[in-house]
């Protein structure tokens, strides 16, 4: 047990010898990797997929490496995902009165865990887990369409009436784990400062957990352009829900497009280009 101790001890004393601290602050773009399909777009001659990662997009970092020799540390970071916006419904038909322009983009808060290691004293690479800690996907849509023959006579409508619609809903993922690497290079400026330059990939897919309708108005019109009806948040349409659960079984017969519907996995894989600066604390001296 002592010879155990006195290990242990040696141990850590070896460590604190070659402790060494730094702080980095970043930014970058990433574009799409593993992409999957997000939506269609439709005109009066065809319909075409599109694809995308909700990954895609500017990116801002904070992270702390503490290196417990001169090889190998830990590295802990946050950062913030400001994605581009990616079409998931456009539907442009003039002869049948129909405009659909739906848009979808990432905003999320997450967090890294990875061990880090120096090939040079210059150039280094990391890897470990990707996890989402906050954020959302934000969809928001316009609509514009003509009612259908039920509807018309569901509503006492006239042939020829038709509905504009704009809202904004949020979709929030379960709890994701996922993988980050990187490669980069330091530009020494002094004993403290340096540039750094990074190639970093990220791979990780959200299930969604649930969604929230955060605006929402609608307006009917009649053939002439006379509105008739406005619905809001307040009063949602019948079909309309505020709030949508999804699960991954429903039962036989529910309504699939009920508030309760099947979950499906969004990506948000990327491959992207980081710059920052990186602070390097005085090594502790050694014992």
């Amino acid at each position: 047990m002592k010879q155990r101790v006195i290990l242990l001890v040696g141990i850590l004393i070896s460590t604190m010898s070659y402790a060494q601290f730094e702080i980095s602050a970043g930014t970058g773009y990433a574009i799409g990797s593993a992409e999957m399909k997000l939506g269609t777009e439709t005109t009066t001659t065809s319909v075409e997929n599109t694809y995308g990662s909700y990954g895609e997009g500017v990116n801002f970092q904070l992270r702390g490496t503490y290196f417990f020799n001169e090889k190998v540390g830990l590295d802990v970071g946050v950062g913030y995902l400001n994605g581009v916006d990616h079409t998931i419904s456009k539907v442009d038909i003039p002869s049948l009165n129909t405009d659909v322009d739906a848009i979808a983009r990432g905003r999320a808060y997450g967090a890294t865990v990875a061990v880090a290691y120096k090939f040079t004293d210059n150039f280094y690479g990391r890897a470990g887990a990707l996890l989402k800690i906050a954020g959302k996907t934000e969809a928001v849509v316009y609509r514009k369409a003509p009612f259908t023959e039920a509807e018309r006579q569901e509503n006492g409508l006239p042939e020829g009436s038709y509905s504009e619609t704009n809202y904004t809903e949020d979709f929030h993922g379960k709890f994701p784990l996922g993988f980050v690497g990187a490669l980069g290079y330091k530009f020494p400026i002094d004993n403290n400062f340096s540039i750094y330059v990074e190639a970093e990939y990220y791979g990780i897919s959200l299930k969604r957990k649930d969604s929230e309708l955060q605006e929402f108005n609608s307006d009917v019109f009649l053939p002439d352009g006379t509105q008739v009806a406005n619905y809001t948040l307040d009063n949602l349409p019948e079909g309309v829900y505020k709030k949508i659960t999804y699960v991954d079984e429903l039962e036989t017969g529910e309504d699939p497009e009920g508030p309760r519907r099947l979950s499906q996995k969004v990506p948000y894989s990327s491959f992207g280009i980081n710059v920052g600066v990186t602070y390097k604390f005085k090594k502790a001296a050694k014992q």
